[in-house]
């Protein structure tokens, strides 16, 4: 299943995308706030681990298109969080961007679409986002995109190690409700 924004093709992931998907990874700029990939064989089983959610459960990270050029620029989807929190159970949004297609709405444009397709085709009741205490760059698309964050809700990642620079994490949520209010 595909999704169309006004700018951007939300698409199923191509073979062709490894290539950029590697570079992306590469950019220090991009992976600075976030898990980075051991090796290219990580890359791989992460862009099939993509794949097989949308086949479990009919959503997923979707790589993103420029429509017209056919350019993959980064990922933005809905994944069921991987891990155990205060807060799971839970489907999150997550997104990632060529450094080169950062300040342009990108990230705000594709996750909009993201959300209205997990409260308006699935029917979710909550969707959350998580985002190192450090990434205010993140953490304004979830503003932008009306989630509400409560200090008394940020955790340290149980995927992270102490004293990792990354532990801390915010996290911000938005109810079906509100979305579809705004």
């Amino acid at each position: 299943m595909n999704l169309r924004s006004e700018r951007l093709l939300l698409r199923e992931w191509k073979d062709e995308d490894v290539v950029p998907f590697i570079r992306m990874n590469d950019d220090p700029k991009v992976v600075r706030y976030i898990a980075t990939f051991t090796d290219r064989t990580a890359i791989y089983r992460w862009i099939n681990a993509q794949r097989d959610h949308f086949k479990e459960h009919g959503y997923g990270l979707w790589a993103l298109e420029l429509p017209g050029s056919g350019e993959f620029i980064g990922f933005c989807g809905l994944a069921k969080v991987p891990y155990q929190a205060h807060f799971t159970p839970a489907v999150e949004i997550a997104w990632r961007l060529n450094a080169s297609y950062w300040n342009h709405g990108y990230a705000t444009e594709a996750a909009s679409s993201a959300l209205s397709f997990g409260f308006e085709r699935l029917g979710l009741s909550e969707v959350v986002a998580n985002s190192a205490v450090q990434n205010l760059s993140s953490r304004r698309v979830m503003e932008r995109l009306g989630m509400s964050h409560s200090p008394d809700e940020d955790f340290n990642h149980p995927l992270k190690a102490e004293g990792d620079l990354l532990l801390r994490q915010v996290l911000y949520r938005i109810k079906a409700r509100d979305w579809l209010a705004q």
